[in-house]
């Protein structure tokens, strides 16, 4: 006889059970044209990363999905991987070197990448191990890289397909700029904070008239030095007679014109609008109207370049203050208004971005964005849940294009190559040798890489071998659903999906699950500046996995912020106790009868009652699970085994374990067993190690239940009559305990119990029910009777649905002890009542007394009335 440890301790089994799981390969995956596929791609973490509350709501979700499918009977492949993260890998690498005294420039890009690929070795497989930790049933046979041959391999492919196609191209256009990585970023990497800042409001003398300005206001004032025009809205009748008009640029020798464009607001400050077409997209877009000069007037650094002047080489906010108290020198700052705007900062190092004009390689969104629009509007693509359609939408109807190089060296290196004789620009999947224009053999390649979202949004089909057409992607695409966070709709989600359409013609998955953020007990985002991140790995080893997936999902619904409580884990350790140790009650009654052929017709109602609970919960839960409602299936798992598992029905069982005369014995430990199981099924998606322990110890039929078919609904264990049967007896046994509670009764004080209905189907459901329903309602004795025949005047009655149950009152209290506790107490109460009274009748205390104080005594005044009622209630019935 298999026997459970004494205590459930978590550290003991789970790096064990995982072992296990790998070596006998049940997360791997195979192409089986016998099953349906269930596919998931993991959101690949950086290389850099560490596993995070995020993280672990993320795959606790995936994990749950894929163990459901797998149990299902589905080939479910759970695609693992993870991402370079340029940017964040780079300056990781960068940092590391410059502590060793090395200058990433002066070691050149070969040395570089080879640091970069240790790193990668390094701390790559550290969020892999760690999700291990988390029991990510993940096929890690098929682990794979944003940066290996196969997924650089599609990179190249689809970079050269678009291009080919003219959907990738080179141009200068506004790009964000981060002055601090040095790279360019795109617009879903930039967040835009508020800010306090200010207008300065600045006067341009034009030219000609002498006392006479056209006054801007501007909120960054170092841009006047890259000024090509001022612009007014050609209906602003204040302005006609000035539109073509020169202006004299402050701080500089130059002359600008004014001009008319309907990208003005005539009603917004001033009405006229400086244009500064190389620092700002929307001045972009008016200068290339009018034919501007783009003057870009920024080094990389933030720093003024050489057409600045005496403010060369200054930074940036330096030459703000330096300009401002110039221009206040010469008497042309007219104000300056405190202003709260939208800031853009580089969301990875905070860093406030300036829009620059550089020649970048662009991904042309105008067809490709439409098409993601398109197959939102049918059924192929759905979020759950719905309301998140609108950020989808709402992004991709103002979608710009797409800049996609990067000023890094970690990353895939753009497929170009330029001739150094003709200026040629080769695109190629393979390097190229030879200029086809010009016949020379001098290439250079182009020097940026590709964002890190061109690859990661690849990831459904590259991970897949795309672009051969492999069994795998054959079998496996497109995938069922992607679970990912609301705050990467627009990073990941969207450009999974064109790109996908692009390039396979169907969606990449058919439903994207969106979860919340994991916020602090307070409701704070956690975050390194608050010091209130909390490590999923610190909660395992306190508390073990299970638990911390259970509290996770437990009232988690999709789309919804959570917060994070540590008495939630411990419930949840409890829950898992609780689990334990009513198996380990089931496993030492075992060998008390031989229930290996027990038959339906050997049950008893409680038996049939709980085996038709499970039968729908099982219903039930698959039905939420589909819905993906994770959280309302959890709990309707949890309340099933803690309550009317464990809290009923093993109680309702315990005295037919313990008679040995009892010819039941075999039919309870038959549904005992049989009952514990299919619940522990259930439940394991969610807790997949405490599960498995008991279901490897418990019985020997099946070696895993990661492996054990899920449970499915039955008509033969429907027994809707039981169920009302043992809800009848349940809601006797709440009255009477309700009752007793209300006298002060202790358990351990037994009492005749009487129950009186007229029905005889009632009184069937209580003959039958006899010996659990005097355990569970702490009777010495149950009579179950048409009418009243025989129960003394004095006793007291509780009242339930077709039945009245009676307990003599002297065998619930010695009534003489009780007159006496209860004078006691209405005298106390009087004096309690008496006094309060006295308070609220005297005007010096309810005229100076704070509000509050008056208030609370009479609200003691109401308390100690009401009680003093109820004891006096009592007496009245203890002295008929």
């Amino acid at each position: 006889m298999k026997e459970l440890e004494k205590t459930y301790d978590p550290s003991q089994i789970e790096d064990r059970l995982y072992r296990k799981w790998e070596e006998k390969k049940y997360f791997h995956a195979e192409v089986d044209r016998s099953k349906k596929p269930f596919t998931i791609v993991m959101p690949p973490p950086n290389v850099t990363g560490q596993l995070h509350m995020g993280h672990a709501l993320d795959n606790t979700m995936q994990d749950i999905l894929i163990r459901f499918k797998r149990m299902q009977g589905y080939s479910a492949l759970w695609q693992p991987g993870t991402d370079h993260a340029a940017i964040a890998t780079e300056v990781k690498v960068t940092e590391k070197l410059k502590e060793q005294g090395i200058d990433k420039k002066e070691i050149g890009r070969e040395e570089f990448l080879k640091h970069a690929w240790a790193w990668k070795e390094e701390y790559g497989n550290r969020i892999v191990s760690q999700l291990k930790k988390m029991g990510s049933s993940a096929d890690w046979d098929r682990e794979r890289f944003t940066m290996d041959e196969g997924c650089s391999k599609a990179v190249k492919e689809v970079f050269v397909r678009l291009y080919e196609k003219g959907y990738i191209y080179k141009g200068s256009r506004i790009i964000n700029w981060c002055p601090v990585c040095k790279t360019s970023i795109s617009d879903a990497e930039v967040i835009h904070e508020e800010q306090d800042g200010f207008f300065w409001h600045i006067n341009y003398p034009v030219v000609g008239e002498p006392g006479r300005f056209v006054e801007i206001a501007t909120t960054r004032p170092e841009t006047l030095l890259g000024d090509t025009a001022v612009a007014v809205n050609p209906d602003d009748e204040r302005y006609t007679d000035i539109v073509g008009k020169m202006l004299e640029l402050p701080l500089t020798d130059r002359q600008i014109p004014v001009i008319a464009d309907p990208y003005v607001d005539k009603e917004f400050g001033t009405g006229c609008v400086k244009i500064t077409p190389a620092h700002d997209p929307n001045d972009f877009e008016v200068g290339k109207r009018h034919n501007l000069e783009e003057i870009n007037i920024l080094n990389d650094d933030a720093t003024i370049n050489e057409l600045g002047g005496k403010y060369a080489g200054m930074d940036r906010y330096e030459a703000r203050k330096q300009m401002v108290a110039d221009l206040d020198a010469l008497g042309l700052l007219v104000k300056v208004v405190p202003h709260s705007h939208n800031v853009g900062t580089h969301d990875r190092c905070k860093t406030t971005v300036e829009p620059m004009i550089k020649p970048q390689w662009f991904v042309r969104m105008k067809e490709m964005g439409q098409a993601a629009l398109d197959i939102i509007k049918t059924d192929e693509l759905s979020f759950v849940p719905e309301q998140f359609d609108k950020t989808y939408i709402h992004w991709l109807e103002n979608i710009r294009d797409w800049c996609i190089s990067r000023q890094l060296w970690w990353g895939h290196r753009i497929p170009a190559w330029y001739c150094d004789e003709c200026g040629e620009t080769i695109v190629s999947r393979e390097t190229p040798t030879v200029c086809p224009k010009c016949g020379c053999t001098h290439l250079t390649q182009d020097e940026d890489t590709l964002d890190t979202w061109f690859s990661s949004a690849l990831w459904p089909f590259s991970t897949l071998g795309w672009p051969d057409k492999t069994p795998e992607y054959e079998y496996f695409y497109p995938t069922s659903v992607l679970v990912t966070g609301y705050d990467i709709i627009f990073f990941w989600v969207i450009r999974m999906v064109f790109s996908a359409l692009e390039q396979t013609g169907k969606s990449p998955f058919k439903h994207v699950l969106i979860h919340g953020l994991v916020r602090d007990d307070q409701g704070r985002k956690m975050s390194k500046s608050l010091g209130n991140g909390i490590d999923p790995l610190e909660v395992i080893d306190k508390y073990g996995a299970d638990a911390l997936r259970l509290t996770l999902i437990t009232g988690n619904a999709p789309g919804n912020d959570m917060r994070f409580y540590w008495e939630r884990v411990e419930n949840s350790r409890n829950f898992a106790n609780k689990i334990w140790n009513a198996t380990r009650f089931i496993m030492m009654n075992m060998e008390k009868a031989d229930f290996s052929d027990v038959k339906l017709s050997d049950l008893t109602i409680a038996d049939r009652w709980i085996l038709s609970k499970v039968n729908t919960l099982a219903k039930e839960m698959t039905d939420n699970m589909e819905k993906f409602e994770l959280g309302i299936a959890v709990s309707k798992v949890y309340d099933f085994i803690w309550e009317e598992f464990c809290d009923w029905y093993i109680e309702m069982v315990k005295p037919r374990l313990y008679n040995d005369e009892d010819e039941t014995k075999a039919a309870a430990l038959w549904t005992l067993k049989t009952v514990l199981i299919q619940a522990l099924k259930l439940l394991h998606p969610y807790m997949p190690f405490i599960t498995e322990e008991i279901f490897c110890n418990i019985q020997d039929e099946e070696e895993s239940i990661m492996i054990s078919k899920w449970p499915e609904y039955t008509d033969e264990w429907n027994f809707e009559t039981d169920e009302a049967a043992v809800d009848t007896i349940k809601a006797a046994v709440r009255a009477i305990r309700n009752l007793r509670t209300g006298m002060n009764v202790p358990p351990s004080r037994k009492a005749k119990v009487y129950v009186v209905s007229a029905k005889e189907d009632v009184r069937y459901i209580f003959e039958s029910s006899k010996s659990f329903f005097a355990t569970l309602g702490y009777a010495s004795e149950v009579h179950v009777q048409e009418d009243k025949t025989g129960i003394d005047e004095n006793a007291v009655s509780t009242l339930i649905h077709d039945a009245a149950v009676y307990i003599p009152l002297e065998e619930l209290v010695d009534i003489d002890k009780e007159i006496e506790r209860l004078e006691k107490e209405a005298a106390k109460l009087a004096g309690e009542i008496k006094r309060a009274s006295g308070m609220l009748a005297n005007p010096k205390f309810v005229g100076k007394a704070p509000a509050a104080k008056v208030e609370e005594e009479k609200a003691k005044l109401a308390k100690y009335t009401e009680m003093s009622e109820q004891v006096a209630e009592r007496l009245a019935q203890l002295k008929k």
